[in-house]
């Protein structure tokens, strides 16, 4: 198998479309292999001495699909490096754009072909890219061809610099919606990567604000999904959901309005309200797959830390065991649960049948949440700074009493 050596005697572009041509007319004898390689070869020439990039591009890329198979992948990344590079003569920001479309395009069409090499390619691509719009077009391909050719793997690593990227590319809200809800969909193929997947899920519903009745519509499917993985998680105990307008929507839905009732009692009730809306609302959630025993256990664990929010001093045992439904001797079975799943920090005062609470965990964060924490904050900072002016009193003292000390003396 050839390889394409990049010497100064040629431009690197005529060498690859020679090359391409020789391998695409091998088999049509030597007459014909001539006439065409000369053929395409001119009009290489003539796209170089005019600084015709894009049709260079396009005339580059013609042959891919045949050369695919037949290369080895040393050769194919040789020869869309040179493509590739072509974005950096571009004239003009559009020119860099349509020529990065066409690129990504041809190389997205047999995603189950060597996928992981056009995943480099593409993203050998996108470092060569000056234009934001045309990285944020080419990651999204590659964020495709990952899905189709099933190779998720080798681009996961970089959703960690997703908030980099977005200053980067400075997107439109529409664009966004498209990005979370993809890297969402990605994420959510991997079951130890279900908050990341969450997370990017409400990334996504919270994009939308304000809007039409048609485009809020849009979120109405991914709302339920995103009440309905909250719900289910056993691990997840807090979210920004029940504010979104994407998700406010549910509440007027015939079809929905369950839904989040359901997200509401989770996010601000206790164990008895969800146990009578279960018994009135018990087809519907088996139907979405809901688990009975499951969501008691997680309402459990919310509803004690919803006690130890709102009951200031020790909350009695008998409190514990009435609010959890639940016998006196499981009190401190759940309380450990509440313990490990860090939505409390309390001590257990066995003698006098009391939990001590010294923190929770909020399950809404919204306006009242921030005021609470301004609050703490602006109390923490009161208290900092008498404890520095103190120390500066206190060592002005030192002071003049080493100096009265040295006058003795």
């Amino acid at each position: 198998m050839a390889t394409i050596v990049i010497t100064s005697e040629e431009d690197p572009s005529l060498t690859v479309v020679r090359f391409q041509s020789e391998l695409s007319w091998a088999d049509a004898g030597p007459e014909v292999l001539a006439e065409e390689v000369s053929v395409l070869c001119r009009e290489a020439e003539t796209c170089i001495a005019n600084g015709q990039n894009l049709e260079l591009v396009s005339l580059m890329l013609t042959p891919a699909d045949l050369i695919f198979p037949k290369l080895s992948e040393k050769d194919l990344e040789c020869i869309f490096t040179v493509i590739c590079n072509l974005v950096t003569k571009a004239t003009s920001l559009n020119e860099e754009l349509e020529m990065a479309e066409r690129i990504s395009v041809k190389v997205c069409q047999q995603p189950n072909d060597k996928p992981a090499l056009r995943l480099k390619i593409l993203f050998n691509l996108y470092n060569l890219l000056a234009n934001p719009y045309s990285k944020f077009y080419v990651y999204m391909k590659a964020l495709h061809l990952a899905v189709g050719g099933k190779v998720t793997e080798n681009i996961i690593p970089s959703f960690k610099k997703m908030d980099s990227f977005l200053k980067e590319w400075n997107i439109r809200t529409v664009d966004q919606r498209k990005l979370f809800l993809t890297i969402s969909n990605v994420l959510k193929e991997n079951k130890s990567m279900s908050k990341d997947s969450f997370n990017f899920l409400t990334k996504y519903l919270a994009t939308f604000s304000s809007e039409d009745a048609n485009i809020m519509s849009e979120a109405k499917g991914e709302a339920v999904r995103a009440v309905m993985e909250f719900v289910k998680a056993p691990d997840m105990f807090q979210c920004d959901l029940l504010d979104m307008p994407a998700v406010a929507q549910l509440e007027q839905d015939g079809n929905y309005a369950w839904v989040y009732q359901l997200l509401k009692i989770f996010l601000t009730r206790r164990l008895k309200a969800y146990t009578d809306f279960q018994a009135e609302n018990d087809t519907a959630m088996t139907e979405a797959g809901l688990v009975f025993e499951d969501c008691m256990t997680k309402m459990r664990l919310l509803s004690l830390a919803d006690l130890g929010s709102n009951e200031s001093g020790g909350i009695p045992y008998a409190m514990v065991a009435n609010t959890l439904m639940i016998q006196d001797d499981e009190v401190e079975e759940w309380i450990v649960k509440a313990i490990a799943a860090k939505l409390l920090d309390c001590k257990m005062d066995q003698l006098n049948q009391t939990v001590i609470v010294s923190r929770c965990s909020d399950r809404l964060f919204g306006p009242n949440q921030w005021v609470a924490l301004r609050s703490k904050l602006s109390m923490w900072r009161g208290n900092i700074a008498n404890v520095i002016t103190t120390i500066q009193a206190n060592k002005l003292v030192e002071d003049a009493s080493q100096v009265t000390a040295q006058g003795v003396a």
